[in-house]
């Protein structure tokens, strides 16, 4: 779902719907536009915008939500990859390699995830044979110690964990806005500016209050679309933990 064209859609659709009350507020009969009738239409209306405030609330806080989890996923991948890169430097030369594995497979990640084109598509798919490739070269170490067999075992259960970090983006990049919802929002809306055009003063205060409003919630709508999105857009997830550790894993690379 595309958030510009949507809202733009929305925004449309809603100064049309200011249109239609104008129109209706015309052609109605006099006894229709009583002061009588314009109360019981504004409390109607409100009980309508009231509903409609919760379920647009209810849509924001689910995909803030997940927004802010694929966020935290994010940062504790970069977390557990420095973690891992310490691990393999403190078992000693022999984990040379298994670092070196690990460095390019996050560095592949962060260009897959995060690609540099403009219009290029994040791909949250893992690459398994990578995390294959480093896992195994965590496994086939042989420890001389017991600190070493130690830091194996920490190492090969931080890689496990980063994997599943991985995965977890893949599960969560779902979009997790309803559209059932959504069309439910919308047509109350029409609902509620058809309503207030129709008992509104017909002048430019109005009618500019009534377009602002209609803008207003068409940006509400982009930004929820927008956070549905963390990996493209405007408010995509930074790349810079990711970035920084990779960095860190670099200077301390042997």
């Amino acid at each position: 779902m595309n958030p510009t064209l949507t809202a733009g859609m929305v925004a449309a659709t809603l100064l049309a719907a200011m249109l239609v009350g104008r129109w209706l507020r015309r052609i109605l009969p006099q006894d229709h536009r009583r002061a009588e009738t314009s109360d019981t239409v504004k409390l109607a209306t409100g009980l309508v915008a009231t509903m409609t405030a919760l379920l647009l609330g209810l849509l924001v806080s689910s995909a803030k939500n997940s927004y802010d989890a694929t966020r935290g996923q994010v940062i504790q991948m970069a977390a557990r990859l420095a973690y891992v890169d310490r691990v393999l430097e403190e078992y000693g030369p022999e984990a040379a390699g298994a670092r070196s594995g690990l460095r390019i497979m996050a560095e592949r990640a962060v260009r897959l995830i995060w690609p540099d084109g403009k219009h290029a598509k994040s791909q949250l798919a893992p690459e398994r044979q990578a995390g294959h490739e480093v896992h195994t070269a965590v496994l086939r170490l042989s420890p001389q110690n017991d600190v070493q067999r130690a830091l194996k075992e920490q190492a090969a259960a931080a890689v496990s964990d980063l994997g599943q970090s991985r995965e977890m983006l893949l599960v969560q990049s779902v979009p997790s806005t309803s559209t059932l919802l959504l069309f439910v929002v919308v047509t109350w809306l029409i609902l509620i500016f058809v309503s207030f055009s129709m008992i509104a003063p017909e002048n430019a205060t109005a009618a500019v209050s009534l377009a602002v409003s209609a803008f207003s919630v068409a940006g509400a709508i982009f930004l929820l679309l927008e956070l549905d999105r963390p990996f493209s857009g405007l408010m995509r997830i930074s790349s810079e933990p990711m970035l920084k550790t990779l960095s860190q894993i670099a200077n301390q690379s042997p």
